[in-house]
């Protein structure tokens, strides 16, 4: 232990605004203590009642982010205060304190280091600059931080979308071909009248439109995120739509015995928008519907008149389901891309088959649609129930 240690010259660095009698009566209460390389002054979480002023050596301070990572906040060195904000809050401490060379403090425990802030206003102040400009550095590294990483994830979105654009184009082509030689062979004589083969070029031919559907959405969504998403506004029957569009399911939905119902206010007679995509978004809502409603279950689409901000009239066609239902915290998620609810291993295979797996992109091409049109989506739900099955209703609006 250094004996000889001029403890009121480190205090005047530490503490820029105490008088000299205030500097003697905190030297008072302070000891000096040295520690050897790797000795750790705080653990991270821990209730501890040490208050420390570096004399001579360096400290590093780090907290851990996550279970992999562990973070350098900053390097402490002489004339730096450790701990006073655990004291202060009566708190585990936020950090660890390790040291990286050998390291001689002032310490203070809590109970002096309380009764001194009582005291010397000055000092409470002095602690106080010290903490926010602290804070103001740990602010800063950490938007820095945040800044990387969104320069990263944004990279790999990009990367994300490059290669859907060259896998949904390479896959487009193949399956063309494979699609016309399917057509080819249903129309040879020889293989005409054997219901076996039949069948199979059926299978086939069923996977292969499924695949091309698939390779349609991810063609959408490359669309989407690039905007270059093309509207064509023209005049649309909207119950017309609609009713084709529960027709094209009828098979799947008689099957499951899901019951589909269509309801519109007195007076919408027509929109006008994009007739293909939105199209493409309210199959996207049916098929959304029937997927996580259990047989037996019911969909209803009803169309309404509303408004959009500026007044601008809008309708607000909602899928309403008696289905599982979805979480609060999935409400905004489940429209991004390649989002999937639950667990993807234990969904069942089939477009329609209840709870049935995906691709994932159906509710982001909705979003895309929408936002294309001046409007949105969202969705209501009192949560996932497989039980009383409480449902969900989506809510897709666009300007009329």
């Amino acid at each position: 232990m250094n004996t000889t240690f001029d403890k009121v010259a480190l205090l005047k660095i530490a503490f820029k605004g105490l008088d000299e009698d205030e500097l003697r009566q905190m030297s008072e209460l302070t000891r000096i203590a040295t520690y050897p390389p790797e000795y750790i002054l705080c653990h991270e979480g821990a209730y501890e009642e040490v208050f420390y002023i570096v004399a001579e050596g360096q400290a590093e301070i780090t907290k851990q982010i996550n279970e992999n990572e562990l973070r350098l906040l900053r390097v402490a060195g002489k004339g730096d205060l450790i701990g006073e904000m655990a004291l202060i809050q009566n708190a585990p401490r936020s950090a660890t304190v390790r040291a990286i060379t050998d390291l001689t403090v002032l310490e203070m425990n809590k109970q002096d280091f309380g009764t001194m802030l009582t005291q010397s206003p000055r000092m409470a102040i002095d602690i106080i600059r010290t903490t926010l400009n602290r804070l103001r550095e740990n602010d800063q590294m950490t938007i820095s931080d945040l800044q990387k990483t969104n320069q990263v994830l944004r990279q790999l979105d990009r990367n994300k979308l490059e290669f859907i654009q060259v896998a949904a184009h390479e896959l487009r082509t193949p399956l063309t071909v494979l699609k016309g030689y399917i057509n080819l062979l249903r129309t040879t004589p020889e293989l005409k009248d054997k219901s076996s083969l039949t069948e199979m070029m059926d299978g086939i031919a069923k996977g292969a439109d499924r695949m091309h559907e698939v390779v349609n959405m991810m063609l959408d969504v490359s669309r989407i995120d690039s905007e270059t998403m093309k509207v064509l506004p023209a005049p649309i029957p909207l119950n017309m739509m609609l009713i084709e569009l529960v027709n094209s399911l009828a098979k799947e939905t008689a099957e499951r015995k899901i019951q589909v119902s269509v309801e519109q206010e007195a007076g919408i007679v027509s929109i006008h928008a994009d007739p293909s995509l939105i199209q493409k978004a309210l199959y996207q809502l049916l098929v959304n519907a029937i997927k996580y409603t259990p047989d037996g279950g019911k969909v209803k689409i009803n169309v309404q008149n509303t408004t959009l901000e500026n007044d601008i009239p809008a309708i607000d066609i909602r899928f309403e389901d008696s289905g599982v239902g979805i979480d609060s915290e999935h409400h905004e998620l489940i429209f991004e891309k390649f989002y999937q609810v639950g667990d993807v291993a234990l969904h069942s295979s089939g477009k329609t088959a209840f709870k049935s797996g995906g691709p994932g992109l159906g509710l982001a091409i909705v979003r895309g649609i929408a936002k294309a049109h001046g409007g949105y989506v969202w969705v209501e739900s009192k949560g996932h129930d497989e039980v009383n099955f409480s449902g969900s209703k989506f809510h897709f609006v666009i300007p009329k």
